[in-house]
């Protein structure tokens, strides 16, 4: 198989690849990137073949504060209805499912830490979700959810909040957690936005967060079972 043309959008600074970056460059794929915090120009959806979204700390109606948000929607939406592999990690994914025409909204409580998460009936029927654990933890920085889209599968949940992920057709995966998350990923993370960390139900200490390293390895491998089978439908 030729290398891809994998294209990312980085939302901020310390939001980067994360692993996904290690991924792409064990299978010798080519990495470009917009960066809207940066000056920044779309690609033509063309010129990809994957298309990953990141997170950030901004909502998806936040159009005013970040006019570009429009625009990042729209070109999403012409990936997926040319048949590009779209993945969305947290604000990602809230952006697929907007562009896809569901609700998205504040959650009950915020999520930001390990906390577990379980697979659903649909998830336990797919190649490459089926052979991961009913249950498994992971990464969680989000205040937000969605709706799902007409039409996907729902695959996991919490008890906060129901829809933590879907995939859409067979190219179209969002994920409202952070598989991706690294050491270096979650220091910064945790640098940039240490006034989120309150006590709540659901929000861990900054020590809590990065004192469990071999729970990013341990995500690092899902994803990399999960992105091996969306690159088997390229």
């Amino acid at each position: 198989m030729k290398p891809l043309r994998l294209h990312y959008f980085q939302h901020v600074s310390f939001e980067g690849l994360g692993y996904i970056q290690t991924w792409a460059s064990e299978h010798g794929h080519l990495v470009s990137a917009t960066h809207f915090y940066e000056p920044h120009h779309l690609p033509s959806v063309e010129d990809l073949d994957w298309l990953i979204v990141m997170g950030g700390p901004m909502g998806v109606y936040d159009h005013e504060r970040f006019p570009w948000l429009a625009a990042e929607k729209e070109l999403i939406k012409k990936a997926i209805d040319a048949n590009k592999t779209v993945v969305g990690i947290c604000l990602g994914a809230q952006l697929i499912a907007s562009a896809l025409g569901a609700r998205v909204y504040p959650a009950r409580k915020k999520e930001i830490g390990w906390f577990p998460i379980s697979q659903t009936q649909a998830a336990n029927k797919l190649d490459g979700l089926a052979e991961l654990p009913e249950q498994i933890t992971v990464f969680h920085w989000h205040g937000d959810t969605f709706d799902l889209p007409q039409g996907a599968h729902h695959l996991f949940k919490t008890d906060n909040c129901p829809h933590q992920a879907f995939l859409w057709g067979r190219r179209v995966l969002a994920l409202q957690f952070h598989l991706e998350a690294t050491p270096q990923t979650l220091t910064e993370i945790t640098k940039n936005c240490r006034h989120e960390l309150v006590e709540e139900e659901y929000i861990q200490s900054e020590r809590q967060i990065l004192e469990q390293p071999e729970l990013c390895a341990t995500s690092n491998g899902y994803l990399s079972r999960i992105f091996d089978r969306l690159l088997a439908q390229s």
